[in-house]
Order: C-alpha cells, then sequence, then structure tokens
C-alpha cells in the first residue's frame, strides 16, 4: 500500500469527531470567512446591482450634470521614471475635470527635471518640489493645501487605470451622499514577473476585490488605499489631513468613520500597481504594513472601544474584526499548530497531506468565486496553477512576518525607526504618540 492510499484510508475510515477535532481551525475559521462568506457576497453584489441599477444610473446622471473639479494628488519619492506613464494614463480617463498636483519628497533621482517639464507642458497642473523629504503624509498635506476640487483623488505614481477608474470612484458620492471616502479596486501589474509577484496577484484578488467587498456591504470596510482613494476634500481639511505613516491609509479612514461618515469599496473602479519581485522585498514590506495593525488599532484609535458620546457600533466590530482576522487569528494558528504537534503528533503524516488538499480545494473555490466578477477573467487562467503554491504562501510564510511584525511593534514599537519615513519625522510622531 502506498503512503497516498494509506492517508486516504486513514480519513476515510474516520468520524467525523476526530475530523472535527484535528481540523477544526480550517472548519471554523477558514472554510467560513474565504470561501462560504465570499459566495453569499458575490450573489448580493449581483443582486445588489440588479435592484439599484436605476439609483446607480441617477447617481451617474448627476454626476455628468454636476462635472465637478477634481484634485488628484501624488506625493512621493523618486518617481520620475513613472509620472509621464502616469499623464498618458490620465489623458485617457472618460472623466475630464481634474487638476493633476504632483509633489516631489526630496527625490534624489530626476523626478525634479522630469516633473518641470511635464508642468511646462501641461500635462501636470501644478508640481512641487521638496528640497528635504517629509515623508509621504507630508507630500500629501502639501498637495492638498493646494487642491481646488471638490474631491480629492489619491494615487501612487507607479499606477495605471482603466478609462473609467476616476467617474467610477466618484460615482458613490452621488449614490449616497453619507459616503466621504471611496476606496478603487487595485489588481498586480507586474504578476509575471517571478513567483513573488505571482502569488501576490492572486492575493490581492482575494484580500483587495473581494475582501473588501466583504466589509463595505457589511459597514466594517477600514482601508482606503492610498494607491486608489477618492475623498471628499472638505473631511480632509477638516481631520487636516494625512497623519505620518506606516498605516497612513487605513488611519485616515477610521479618522473619516469617527466623524460619522461611511466608507465604500468600489470594485468597478480598477487600477493597477506594480509589487515587490522578490520574497525579500516583499517581507520588508509587509513587515511595515503588519506594524500598522498594532500602531493604529490598538494604540492611536484604541478609543473606539471606549463607551462615549461618539462611540458607533460598526466601528469597533470594524477595528476588532481587523484586529481578531490579523492578529489573535494568527495567533491562534499557532496554538492549533502546537496542539497538534502535542495530541496528534504521531499521526502529523496523515494530517499534513489533509490540510494541504482541504487548503487547496479551499483557494480553488474561492477563485471561482473571484471569477465571477473580475475583470478580464481570461487573463487570470494563468493564476489557477499557482493555487496550490498559496497555501504555503498565505498559511505559513505571510503569518510568521505577521506574528514577527506584530511582536517587534507591541513590544520595541519598531515603526518608528522605519526609514519608510524620515528619522526626524518618526521621532515627532512618537513624541505626539500618533
Amino acid at each position: 500500500m502506498t503512503l497516498l492510499e494509506e492517508i486516504i484510508g486513514y480519513w476515510t475510515h474516520a468520524d467525523w469527531a476526530k475530523i472535527g477535532r484535528v481540523f477544526w481551525y480550517f472548519l471554523i475559521f477558514e472554510l467560513m470567512r474565504y470561501v462560504i462568506v465570499d459566495y453569499v457576497v458575490v450573489a448580493i453584489h449581483f443582486l445588489d446591482r440588479l435592484v439599484n441599477r436605476k439609483r446607480w444610473d441617477r447617481a451617474k446622471e448627476a454626476l455628468h450634470l454636476v462635472q465637478p473639479l477634481v484634485s488628484i494628488l501624488v506625493p512621493g519619492k523618486n518617481e520620475g521614471k513613472h509620472l509621464f506613464k502616469l499623464t498618458r494614463s490620465l489623458a485617457e480617463q472618460t472623466y475630464r475635470n481634474f487638476e493633476l498636483i504632483v509633489v516631489d519628497d526630496g527625490s534624489t533621482d530626476d523626478t525634479r527635471i522630469i516633473g518641470r517639464d511635464l508642468e511646462a507642458r501641461g500635462l501636470i497642473d501644478l508640481f512641487i518640489s521638496n528640497d528635504v523629504r517629509g515623508g509621504k503624509a507630508s507630500g500629501a498635506n502639501i498637495a492638498l493645501r493646494y487642491a481646488k476640487g471638490k474631491y480629492i483623488v489619491h494615487f501612487d505614481a507607479d499606477c495605471s487605470f482603466d478609462r473609467d477608474a476616476i467617474e467610477k470612484s466618484l460615482l458613490p458620492f452621488y449614490y449616497d451622499e453619507r459616503i466621504a471616502a471611496v476606496g478603487g479596486n487595485l489588481e498586480v501589474r507586474n504578476s509575471r514577473e517571478s513567483l513573488a509577484t505571482t502569488l501576490q496577484a492572486i492575493e490581492y484578488l482575494k484580500v483587495i476585490l473581494v475582501g473588501r467587498m466583504v466589509t463595505s456591504y457589511i459597514g466594517i470596510y477600514r482601508i482606503i488605499s492610498g494607491a486608489f482613494g477618492t475623498f471628499r476634500t472638505d473631511v480632509l481639511k477638516r481631520l487636516g489631513g494625512w497623519d505620518l505613516g506606516p498605516g497612513l491609509d487605513g488611519d485616515i479612514t477610521v479618522k473619516i468613520r469617527k466623524l460619522g461618515y461611511r466608507v465604500h469599496f468600489q470594485p468597478t473602479a480598477n487600477g493597477l500597481t506594480s509589487v515587490p519581485n522578490s520574497f525579500k522585498k516583499l517581507s520588508k514590506q509587509r513587515l511595515r504594513w503588519d506594524k500598522s495593525i498594532i500602531r493604529f488599532r490598538l494604540r492611536k484609535h484604541k478609543d473606539v472601544f471606549y463607551p462615549n458620546a461618539n462611540f458607533r457600533m460598526l466601528n469597533m466590530f470594524s477595528s476588532f474584526e481587523n484586529i481578531g482576522y490579523n492578529v489573535l487569528l494568527n495567533i491562534s494558528w499557532f496554538i492549533y499548530v502546537v496542539d497538534i504537534l502535542v495530541n496528534f503528533g504521531h499521526l502529523f503524516i496523515y494530517i499534513l497531506p489533509a490540510n494541504i488538499l482541504l487548503y487547496t480545494v479551499a483557494n480553488y473555490l474561492q477563485f471561482f468565486a473571484i471569477m465571477l466578477i473580475v475583470r478580464k477573467p481570461e487573463e487570470k487562467h494563468r493564476l489557477f496553477f499557482y493555487l496550490p503554491a498559496m497555501v504555503f504562501y498565505t498559511g505559513y510564510y505571510l503569518r510568521i512576518v505577521r506574528l514577527i511584525a506584530h511582536t517587534k511593534e507591541l513590544f520595541f514599537k519598531e515603526s518608528y525607526k522605519d526609514p519608510w519615513n524620515p528619522l526626524k519625522s518618526s521621532l515627532k510622531a512618537k513624541a505626539l504618540r500618533i
């Protein structure tokens, strides 16, 4: 009898009590959250578009009637090589009433020369160059100071967008006046560059497209991506703009929610972004991202859990869900591994393959749901072959990186030492506890 036949035979004859005991983590958390909920939300998405089609049509008519000025803000460092491509992408937009403001945050490349040239040619409306680096939040706030538009669109310079991306991102403001911020959908542009970028392409479809649809529909959407986010200008200025990051995207979203406004994810507003092309670069990025959960959710915005006059149940649940799934469940997974090793170590040769199979099947089921709503699904077919690798990417690699980041930030406040921001800015933020 082969090992495979032994494994199949063992689980074929196992009772449901043993199966539940051994695979409790998958059955309770993963299957429900990442498969069942996804299919429910996809169904709700189609139903919503059908039931509220006339309301969305009226929103589009109102937008075209008013034609508000939109200010596109693009802060960044050493982004000169991306600026012309960005202006070309914007020139193809169906929505035309916008101004483009680019802030060079102390670049050391040719960004200043390129930006000035594009400004002189009328492709950039306002180019601002800082001799001293202040950080991404500082650059965005400088641009905000000069913005004249009713709405702010915040882009990363290395992104490109569908022709109707800006128009689609503006529609929710005319669909529901309580909405103050809209997040666009991002896919990976360089997905064929390496294994790391391919796996991130799948992750972005799962986490950004479907994951944010889930949180948006149930009212707990918690992060407007800085790579593609649209905001009411008056609300941003009321808040004083962005606070220092990393994690400034999630931070500004929480601040907007605290004011009582709604935030919305718009899956039909599509953009492309480049992602780290090696696991070393990816680890560095994710360590920075994951630290922000501790810094902002557990420290800066812990007041969302306080029963005061400004308390809102959805804000509390939004933060709790974020902390729960990214911190507490991450810890519980390691507890699960220890539980299996201690209590079922002698069955490990049967459990590990079965676990991998369960997660692989779940990945395929989830991806089938994604194919129902993703744009240009025919371009995503090659990703099917990489779904088995996602078991190790999300199940082991990202969990380990996440645990390291949470530990460093929880006990040592490592985010204030991150070179992503100038040291002087981080020290000031630490002193102000932001």
